[in-house]
């Protein structure tokens, strides 16, 4: 009997197919090659600065100047007229303070001293321009800046007996608004130009504070005070106005009274002296212009006629003018701005919180004033 045949299986055997292979990931390595170049990039500054600290240690033994670790400045040219002469434009802009700081650090009395001493150091710059357009600010800030740029404009021989490297004029430019700080520090410059519309003025000294008593009576909240003298808790705002002395009264008016008088001496030696230098061609300070340092604002056209201002006119009439001062025929106009580089970029996160909050815009700043402090300072 034969065998049953061999059973035919119709279907195909299965096909294996290669295993496809998957492509790397390759964002890690990008990610590390990024990072690779940042971190050789900012070991490559440090052994730069390192080195250039030890040279300038080395050399004479001789310590980084202040200005080397303060406001970091480089020169931008704001117009170029194919002239080795300058003239650097310095701006104050906004409320003047010396508690506000920006991401390098710097508040803006130590950013417009380094920048005079940029002006100074620079044989090339001939004159500088101050642009204000400031309500005023903190009194001490307005001084500081006020003495610096009478400084720069005092020529004194150095240790050899040589002239120095600054007396160099300043001139001002007045904006839309130059008034009671913002007119303090105009008044120390050799010449100031104001727009006929320019609100400028406003001389004098304010101290501003609530008295919250009434409101926490409402709620029922009572004040406990404990104090080492009569007068610890001056300007205090949780006490009844009827508990305030007189004598505290009269201390705190002494101390406006006698901030006062030094606006008043700053802006009449301050004309007097541009008056000495300018003679005919500047105005002079008019004999009742004390009548009107009494916090009044008034226009460019007005403080003209006060000797307020030397001149009316623009920006344009201002680099006129300071060229006309320094007898140049051409020049360009510079301004220095901080400079920004890796080191700052890393800095921000060693900042805190602070620093990254997020700030509704309503469409208007209020001045960030701080107890205790007075103010040359407008406030319509």
């Amino acid at each position: 009997m034969d065998a049953p045949p061999f059973p035919f299986n119709s279907t195909p055997p299965p096909v294996i197919a290669p295993t496809p292979k998957t492509r790397k990931n390759r964002g890690w390595m990008i990610t590390s090659i990024i990072l690779a170049v940042l971190l050789l990039f900012s070991g490559l500054i440090i052994i730069g600065q390192a080195v250039v600290h030890s040279f300038s240690f080395n050399h004479n033994f001789k310590t980084a100047s202040a200005r080397e670790v303060g406001p970091k400045l480089e020169e931008c040219i704001l117009e170029d007229n194919d002239s080795q002469n300058k003239i650097a434009v310095i701006t104050v802009n906004g409320v003047i303070s010396g508690h506000d700081y920006d991401d390098n650090g710097n508040n803006q009395v130590d950013v417009i001293k380094a920048q005079l001493d940029r002006a100074a150091d620079d044989r090339h710059v001939k004159a500088v321009i101050l642009k204000v357009d400031s309500p005023g600010g903190e009194v001490l800030a307005s001084d500081e800046i006020c003495k610096a740029i009478r400084d720069f404009q005092t020529d004194e021989p150095n240790e050899n007996g040589k002239p120095g490297r600054k007396g160099k004029p300043v001139i001002c430019s007045m904006g839309s608004l130059a008034a009671s700080g913002g007119y303090y520090i105009s008044s120390g410059c050799r010449w100031i130009v104001a727009n006929e519309l320019t609100i400028t003025g406003s001389i004098g000294v304010i101290m501003h504070g609530y008295n919250y008593r009434g409101l926490m009576d409402k709620v029922g909240v009572a004040p406990m005070t404990f104090k080492s003298g009569k007068f610890k808790d001056m300007l205090s705002g949780e006490r009844e106005p009827s508990e305030i002395p007189a004598e505290e009264r009269a201390m705190v008016q002494n101390l406006i009274e006698e901030t006062y008088g030094r606006f008043t001496n700053v802006v009449a030696e301050g004309r007097s002296a541009a008056h000495a230098i300018n003679k005919k061609e500047g105005a002079a300070l008019a004999e009742d212009w004390a009548d009107y340092a009494d916090g009044r604002v008034v226009s460019g056209s007005q403080a003209l006629d006060l000797g307020l201002v030397d001149e009316l006119g623009d920006f344009d009439d201002t680099v006129d003018r300071a060229m006309d001062i320094t007898h140049l025929k051409s020049v360009n106009l510079v301004e220095y701005r901080e400079r920004y580089d890796l080191s700052n970029f890393l800095s921000m996160f060693g900042q805190s919180s602070k620093a990254h909050d997020i700030k509704l815009d309503l469409g208007v700043e209020a001045p960030k004033l701080h107890a205790g402090l007075m103010y040359f300072l407008y406030q319509p």
